[in-house]
């Protein structure tokens, strides 16, 4: 059964490449959904996957990349809407 966990990322996410990070983690992890920068400085994030996939996903988001520091991330539950792929919105 397929997971659609809506994820609010904080801390140094923004102008940083995260949203190109949060991308790649998903396509390594076959996640489906979007990210954007929202304007209070944090990150939103709609995924779709298997429990284990999202385990992986939200593990890999929490280490981030060598530029970005994720301070929290906040998860709710949001009607899953079957994603095709995983895209950055503007």
């Amino acid at each position: 059964m397929k997971q659609a966990p809506y994820l609010m990322v904080s801390g140094k996410v923004q102008g940083v490449g995260f949203r190109y990070f949060a991308q790649m983690t998903a396509a390594d992890h076959s996640v489906s959904g979007w990210v954007k920068n929202l304007d209070n400085g944090a990150v939103a994030i709609h995924a779709e996957g298997t429990p284990e996939q999202m385990n992986a996903f939200i593990a890999a988001l929490k280490k981030g990349n060598h530029f970005t520091h994720v301070h929290h991330i906040e998860e709710t539950s949001v009607p899953y809407e079957s994603f095709t792929s995983f895209r950055i919105q503007y």
